[in-house]
């Protein structure tokens, strides 16, 4: 009999290039209605990703070329506030709501507890950022997260792979080369925005030494590959304002990432590559072209973009402004913005806020990226609006309980109609003058 460590488990890229197909592949083949060696050839080239762990199992998604755009909703305590029980309620308001993925970012309590009570209540993917729980235990052990040592970073990575991350953002991208560039520029109109990314700048400068996350970077990816985590390459340089979009120090980052991605995937582990931030709906297209070309078609993980930065209170509007733009132009998975960004720890309205705008984002961007398939729910829905047929709109819904509950808190005198219009019914009026032309045809 042989000994447990003597079987290797392979990853999915892995599999795919052998030909295997898997169970996640076919899951994801009958999810998105597409034949199963399409989804095996295209994980095998890297375009698509499938989010797992060989000890959890998590729902199979399938992320990237061909596929519908994807949600990730992001949860997580803070340092001025830790309610366990809140953060697996708004995992489950976002699992609910319809997110594909969800991040768990904790930063405040007990860390190990929120991440395991969170993977444990959803059947999503869960994702993190390990540099979190990092300098966090660094500063409770040494009073001083830039004592952290590089040994206990691997350690943290891999515990946090075998408790079941299914994607984890590990930012592999800055290096000092980058932050030069940071300098050189004259630093930024909106700073730094990403805690991760901050606080690994703070210890290569507290340090004076590279990022040992880029520098050892097969070491990560050896890590990952054990458990099949897809290495999401995190964008700690992400520009926090449009005014920075596109500076050298955000451009650098994306290009090593792009080029981490292509090393990450020719030893076997799946890859993403994050994107901004803030960006100008202008220069979204020229973004994901960009990541696209630099990085061989892998698939791109857009945050936000936030489109402006006056809206505190409704950047979940910015943001579906640019998550539409961004998945029409080839993004592949979209991180939500709460209405709460900017201002508050989001609360579980905040987070099923966040997850329904950067749906309707995503079905909007997907229309047009995807337009001989993706516009037939549309012309369904027209045709059961001209026909007042009530229970086939709420049907093709994208969120039919909302849109019931607003008709039944308004009800009309004519059921036909709604309390926009009422008597005056344009579609009830023009059904009658054009019954005639209908020619039969009804849905």
């Amino acid at each position: 009999m042989l000994k447990k460590e003597s079987f290797k488990l392979e990853t999915q890229i892995e599999q795919a290039r052998k030909g295997t197909v898997t169970a996640q592949m076919q899951a994801v083949a009958a999810e998105e209605n597409i034949p199963v060696e399409t989804i095996r050839v295209e994980v095998a080239s890297g375009r698509i990703v499938i989010p797992w762990n060989h000890n959890r199992k998590p729902k199979a998604v399938g992320i990237g070329k061909g596929l519908r755009t994807k949600i990730n909703a992001s949860i997580g305590t803070s340092s001025d506030i830790v309610d366990y029980d809140a953060e697996v309620s708004k995992a489950l308001a976002a699992e609910a709501a319809g997110a594909d993925t969800l991040m768990e970012l904790s930063v405040g309590g007990d860390l190990d507890r929120v991440r395991r009570e969170v993977i444990a209540a959803v059947d999503l993917p869960v994702g993190n950022v390990p540099l979190y729980q990092a300098f966090c235990e660094a500063a409770r052990k040494y009073g001083d997260p830039n004592k952290l040592d590089e040994e206990m970073l691997f350690d943290i990575i891999e515990q946090q792979c075998e408790e079941g991350m299914a994607f984890m953002a590990v930012h592999c991208g800055i290096n000092l080369y980058t932050i030069e560039r940071l300098r050189r520029q004259g630093y930024r109109y909106g700073g730094l925005v990403s805690k991760g990314g901050v606080s690994m700048v703070a210890w290569m400068l507290a340090n004076n030494r590279e990022n040992p996350l880029y520098e050892k970077f097969d070491r990560v990816v050896n890590i990952l590959k054990k458990t099949d985590t897809v290495l999401s390459l995190g964008n700690g340089l992400r520009a926090g304002a449009i005014h920075d979009s596109h500076d050298r120090a955000m451009v650098q980052e994306l290009l090593i990432n792009c080029e981490l991605a292509e090393l990450g995937q020719e030893m076997g582990c799946q890859m993403l590559v994050e994107g901004p931030g803030h960006m100008p709906l202008d220069e979204i297209e020229t973004n994901i072209r960009l990541q696209k070309r630099m990085s061989n078609d892998a698939p791109y993980y857009m945050l936000g973009p936030i489109s402006t930065d006056v809206v505190p209170g409704y950047d979940h509007i910015s943001a579906a402004i640019g998550a539409a733009q961004s998945s029409r132009y080839g993004a592949d998975l979209i991180c939500y913005i709460t209405p709460a960004e900017h201002l508050a720890l989001p609360n579980e309205q905040d987070v099923i806020d966040g997850v329904k705008a950067a749906k309707v984002a995503a079905y909007i961007g997907d229309m047009n990226k995807y337009p001989q398939k993706g516009r037939e729910r549309d012309k369904a829905m027209s045709k059961a609006r001209r026909d007042l047929d009530w229970q086939k709109q709420f049907g093709l819904a994208l969120f039919p309980d909302d849109a019931r509950a607003i008709r039944n808190s308004r009800t009309p005198e004519d059921e036909n109609t709604c309390t926009m219009c009422g008597d005056f019914c344009a579609s009830r009026g023009a059904g009658e003058l054009f019954k005639q032309d209908l020619k039969g045809e009804k849905i």
